[in-house]
C-alpha cells in the first residue's frame, strides 16, 4: 500500500512528537530507538557528533547538568516526511556545572528553542538543535 504525502507528512510529525515525548519522561532508551544508527547530532554552539552511542554520551552529560522539560512545541513536516522542524520552550533546572559554562547552583531557566530533523526509513537521521547561549547564561548567570 503506498502512502499518500499527508501520511508521510503526518508520521514524521508523530515520530518527532514521539521524541520529544521521550524527552519529557527521561526516556533516553526510548528516545535513542527512535535514532538511525547512523544519527548526525548538531548541538547548540557545539561540534558535529555521529551515530546513537555519541548521541547517547551527550544523554548522559546533559542529564548529569541539567533537568528539562520541553513545553509548547510545535511540529511542522514536509509532505515527503523527510524534514521536520520544531519550537518550543525550555522549562529547565541548572543542576551541575557544564564545563566552559556559569557555576551551577540549581538556577531555574526559561528559554526558547527549536530544532531540526532529516527523517530516513522512519528514524531521526539528523538532529540539529537551536537556543540562544547567551540568554540562557544571562538566566543562570550569578
Amino acid at each position: 500500500m503506498k502512502i499518500d504525502g499527508n501520511r508521510k507528512q503526518d508520521r514524521a510529525t508523530e515520530l518527532v512528537l514521539s521524541y520529544y515525548a521521550a524527552f519529557n519522561r527521561g526516556d533516553w532508551e526510548g528516545m535513542l530507538a527512535l535514532l538511525a544508527d547512523d544519527v548526525i547530532h548538531d548541538p547548540n554552539e557545539g561540534g558535529r557528533e555521529v551515530g546513537r552511542e555519541a548521541f547517547a554520551a551527550f544523554l548522559g552529560r546533559m542529564n548529569a547538568s541539567y533537568r528539562e522539560q520541553l513545553r509548547d512545541i510545535v511540529v511542522l513536516a514536509t509532505l515527503d516526511g523527510n524534514r521536520a522542524a520544531a519550537e518550543y520552550v525550555v522549562h529547565g533546572q541548572y543542576l551541575h556545572t557544564d564545563a566552559g559554562l556559569p557555576e551551577a547552583h540549581g538556577q531555574a531557566y526559561v528559554l526558547p528553542g527549536g530544532a531540526f530533523f532529516d527523517i530516513r526509513g522512519e528514524r531521526i537521521a539528523r538532529v540539529t538543535n537551536y537556543y540562544n547561549l547567551q540568554d540562557w547564561i544571562r538566566q543562570v548567570g550569578d
